[in-house]
């Protein structure tokens, strides 16, 4: 028998504790355990994904009833505390008792034997007191309400309210809590929409057509990803929209040849490969040899002529390359903090002084990748963040000394999303404004 809540237990530490990726861990869990049944698999993604999305809320709470601060507290209880108080909070379903109670055993099996009670009152109090929580008062201290309500760090928080409006900076933070299906990306070489969207909903899955783009749909109500047939045939792919617009921001040539130059996993060189239409040549880079191996897995199974995965490092100049491509895609490595719905750890992990190694890393890689592309072509600047440091002020910097020009994407994107921006050469994709990830892109032309 497996015990469910131990699962998570040791899921949350090997993520808080080991810094590993949420979902990374949990996908690998699930993938252990795909014989559990949907609701036990349901149980362990919600309790894990939910008790990182809340996990500042939860310390507040916790804080508020234990003598202990949470920092204090020795890290196995402290995530034990944490996914029991999100089960009372959220999870109606699961009776307060048998939280407690759970939490008490698996304290006791770790070797905790003289924090039992400490663990069972703290809980219990929780329990009986969880409607008379003190809540901030957005009036009184609105930073300090964002970040209990939504669990987001105050750094994080500072950077976008000098960007942005409360009321914009709420509607992202909300986004990020809300749930959505899966965006995926259709491969029209292999079959219709028609006969895509028939297959899915021949096993009871909801689908939905994307507002900005025909080849992307929103699934949701699938058990597995792997059980799913369309999926597994290679008819649809996992790539958020935001994604798939600097595809059709990049808008290749017949005959191009294109450079992504850190393409892992795989989504957008694919994309571009398919817009080809079996023409020109993309070339799929990236400086691990594990993600190369498994991107020219996904290309000789998806049957494609036009494309190749490659290990390179994008900060290490290739001098065969300079001067050469058509299209270089520069998806640069980022905070990812336009992703937080997906990966909640991130808000955690992310610091300030990592935000500054990044930015000083995609500048270097902006330095060396701008020398690939020939006279006349285009270069993609992409990131999965929000703000401008690593956006609208990398591209400020990078104008400044390299001989290029900003293009404007409206011929490429649907009107919904044209506007003074997108005119004068790039797009901010915001949560909960936008039906998509948090993403930049920038179109910019090099001079002849």
């Amino acid at each position: 028998m497996i015990n469910l809540r131990e699962l998570v237990l040791s899921i949350l530490m090997e993520i808080t504790e080991e810094e590993a990726y949420s979902h990374v861990v949990l996908r690998d869990v699930l993938d252990k355990y795909q014989y559990l049944d949907k609701r036990d698999r349901a149980f362990i993604s919600r309790t894990t994904e939910g008790t990182l999305e809340n996990m500042l809320l939860l310390d507040y709470i916790i804080e508020q009833f234990s003598k202990v601060p949470v920092y204090n507290m020795k890290p196995l209880i402290r995530n034990l505390l944490r996914m029991s108080v999100y089960q009372l909070r959220y999870m109606d379903s699961v009776p307060d008792s048998a939280v407690c109670n759970e939490a008490v055993k698996i304290a006791a099996k770790h070797g905790f034997y003289n924090l039992k009670g400490f663990v069972n009152g703290v809980l219990r109090t929780i329990a009986r007191e969880m409607n008379n929580i003190r809540w901030p008062d957005p009036g009184e201290d609105p930073m300090k309400y964002l970040s209990v309500v939504y669990s987001m760090p105050v750094w994080i928080l500072e950077k976008w309210l000098m960007q942005f409006d409360f009321a914009t900076v709420e509607t992202i933070c909300r986004s990020f809590m809300e749930e959505r299906g899966t965006c995926v990306r259709c491969d029209f070489r292999k079959a219709s929409k028609k006969e895509i969207i028939k297959m899915l909903r021949d096993q009871e899955i909801t689908v939905k057509e994307h507002p900005w783009l025909d080849e992307a749909l929103e699934i949701s109500g699938y058990n597995y990803l792997q059980a799913v047939n369309a999926f597994r045939e290679g008819l649809i792919h996992v790539q958020d929209a935001s994604s798939m617009l600097v595809g059709e921001t990049a808008a290749p040539n017949w005959g191009d040849y294109c450079i992504d130059v850190c393409a892992a996993p795989g989504g957008k060189s694919m994309h571009l490969s398919e817009k080809l239409q079996g023409s020109g040549y993309v070339e799929a880079r990236d400086i691990s040899s594990r993600k190369v191996s498994a991107m020219q897995e996904m290309i000789e199974n998806s049957g494609a002529i036009n494309i190749r995965a490659k290990v390179q490092d994008a900060t290490v100049p290739d001098p065969e390359s300079a001067g050469k491509a058509d299209i270089v895609l520069a998806d640069v490595p980022c905070s990812g903090l336009g992703v937080i719905g997906k990966k909640q750890d991130i808000k955690y992990k992310m610091t300030p002084a990592r935000q500054t190694e990044i930015i000083r890393l995609q500048r270097k890689i902006l330095h060396v990748v701008s020398e690939y592309v020939k006279p006349g072509g285009v270069m993609i600047y992409s990131t999965c963040t929000i703000g401008a440091d690593e956006n609208q002020n990398n591209l400020k910097w990078f104008l400044e000394y390299f001989p290029f020009r900003l293009e404007s994407i409206d011929p490429y994107i649907c009107e919904e999303l044209r506007g003074p921006t997108t005119r004068g050469g790039y797009i901010q994709l915001l949560p909960g404004v936008h039906p998509s990830d948090g993403f930049f892109i920038a179109r910019l032309r090099k001079n002849e």
